[in-house]
This record gives structure tokens, sequence and C-alpha cells, in this order.
């Protein structure tokens, strides 16, 4: 079998490291198209995952729009050469179109959704849809869900050991309390309208929150110099063994807001993401499980973070949350590869 998978932002290649390790192992071949962003092939690089590069990834969305037809073109180019019986990968427009093309099957996976503008270009070219449980819209027949998040097809115990050795990189000891503030450019189609943390809120909260702990920020855009000494200088690939042995994550991104929570680390999410329309994955893990808190604004979400870390117990309640979580769900790796073989030897695929 031969598996095309799509990836763009770094957790994608989170979500596939393993899944790739173990179908090649099978005998399956895979091929990576990427359209980098951030740290994605720095990432890919390191985890030795060889990868074909479709497309540059603008930071303006408009000009996005406007090289789907390259991204389209360059994907079809390697797709030929590999000859995928299956496609796989977020809702990307160049596999939605380059499997259509070649009347073969694609898997998408979705948790984000407020990725409406995509969604329309992309859903009616997939084949199933998988989500998980959480996911507040519905897709229909295609639909597919699971009882998980996809970060723990990486964050799993089965695949995941917190490493204390990054406390030494970041010059801490076990016992020493620590912060991450979580800053970014919002990027991505679904950003389009939304923004970070104004400079004065981001002073307030450093502020309030550094006699608490040490505070280390994590930011897609370039720092103030009088912050740049708070800087996270620690290699990308120990961020998960960093938000594990934190005390808090704050910050505006929902992916490492999600992260830290499951890992079983405090998690205030501040962004005007949050309301009514706010996706599943955020909404379970605050209201079920209560291990992360979302504001749509600066001073309420710095509230609910000294209030959390007033009490000495906090990390302890956290992990106790966390292992809950873990009894709940399933291994999403695990999930994955019996749903693509299975998929396969079925009659629904496309012939």
């Amino acid at each position: 079998m031969n598996i095309m998978i799509g990836m763009g932002h770094p957790k994608h290649v989170y979500i596939f490291k393993k899944f790739i390790h173990n179908v090649e192992e099978k005998g399956h071949k895979v091929k990576i198209v990427l359209i980098p962003r951030d740290i994605t092939r720095y990432l890919l690089k390191k985890f030795n995952l060889p990868y074909e590069v479709v497309g540059e990834n603008p930071p303006e969305p408009y000009k996005r729009f406007l090289l789907f037809p390259k991204w389209d073109y360059n994907t079809l180019k390697y797709a030929i050469r590999f000859k995928p019986d299956i496609f796989m990968g977020p809702s990307g427009p160049n596999l939605a179109h380059v499997s259509a093309i070649l009347h073969k099957p694609f898997i998408v996976l979705e948790d984000t959704e407020v990725a409406t503008f995509l969604h329309r270009f992309n859903m009616p070219f997939t084949d199933v849809i998988i989500t998980p449980n959480c996911f507040r819209k519905d897709f229909g027949k295609k639909h597919v869900r699971f009882n998980s998040y996809f970060e723990l097809a990486y964050l799993h115990p089965n695949y995941f050991t917190p490493n204390p050795s990054v406390l030494n990189d970041l010059g801490l000891s076990k016992n020493d309390k620590f912060i991450i503030l979580r800053f970014s450019e919002f990027r991505a189609m679904h950003d389009i309208g939304h923004s970070d943390i104004d400079i004065k809120s981001k002073y307030q909260i450093i502020n309030k929150l550094k006699k608490y702990g040490q505070i280390f920020i994590s930011s897609e855009s370039p720092l103030p110099e009088r912050l740049e000494k708070m800087k996270l200088k620690a290699p990308p690939e120990k961020m998960h063994d960093i938000l594990y042995y934190a005390t808090m994550l704050f910050g505006v991104t929902g992916t490492m807001a999600s992260e830290a929570g499951i890992l079983g680390t405090p998690s205030i999410r501040c962004t005007t993401h949050v309301g009514p329309n706010d996706c599943g994955n955020f909404i379970e893990l605050e209201k079920k499980y209560g291990l992360i808190y979302s504001f749509k604004y600066p001073n309420m979400a710095l509230k609910k973070a000294i209030e959390l870390l007033e009490d000495d117990k906090l990390k302890n309640k956290w992990l106790k949350k966390s292992r809950k979580l873990i009894e709940d769900k399933i291994d999403v790796t695990e999930f994955m590869e019996k749903f693509v073989e299975s998929y396969l030897n079925s009659d629904k695929k496309k012939t």
C-alpha cells in the first residue's frame, strides 16, 4: 500500500510520526508532501521523515489562496510518480483535488470547526472525514468520529514519557516553578480577523505572573528587546517535555493549550476565537475534564491564572485530571492504522 500524507502545521508531524513508522514496518510505503509552516521542516528532518515541498506558505491568507493551483500541480506531479493507493492529511486543498483527479480515496483528519473556508474547498472531494467525538459539525455519511483527540496520537502514554533532563536545558531543578507564555502570529485561514494579545496586556501578564515562577516565552513573532531575555531557547522537539513539567501554560494558541492540559499542566487559553462557535475539543477539555480554561479577554484570563497559581496543590490536581482523561480516551495512532487498513480492504474505496 502506498500512502501519500499531506502536512503543513508542526502538529501534523507529531500526529503522523508513529503512524508512519508503524505502517512502514508492515511493508507499506509513505510519501510526505509538505507546505511548510514554522518549524515543520525542522521536525521532519529531526525525526528522519523524508518529504517533498509542494508550495510556499506566505503569511498573508489571500496569497495562499492564489497559490492553490501551484500546490495542486506539484502534488499531482509527485503523486503520479508515487502512485498512492490512498491520501491522508488535514483538510488541505492540494490533497483533496489531486485525490479526486486520480480517483483515489482521501481521508481527512479534522478537529477545527472554524476552518470553514477550507472546508468549502476540500470537503466535496473527500471520502472520509475523521474527527474527535466532541467535534461540533456534522459532515454526514462521510463523517467518522473517535473517542479521543489527535494530540493522543503522540501524547498517549504508549508513545510519550516525559524526560526530566529538559529541566537542565532550562537551568531549572525539579522543584522550580516556571510558566510558559505562548504568543502567535495568527496566520491560518481561520484566524482572519483575530490577533495576538496586545503588547500592553503582555507586559501586565508577565509582571503579575513572574512572582509565581520563572517566565519563558514561546513566540511565533519577534519579541521586543526587553522580553528577549525570557525567550524559550530549548530545542523545539523538547516542547512536550517542557509542557509536562511547567507549572502553567498561558497563551493564545489552541494546539499547545490542548497539549498542556492533556499532559496535566494547567492551561489558560486567551483568544478572540472563544465564544459560542469555539471548537469542541476546547469546550470538552474545559467543561468535562477541567484541564484548560478559555477566555476572550486578557484581564479575565490573568485573573483565573492567578487564582489557580495560588493553589499549592495545583499541579497534583491537574495530573489526576489528566489520568482520568487518558483512561477515557483511545490510542489514536492505533485507531488510524486499523481504520486505514480496513478501509482499503473494504468496498467503500474509489475504484
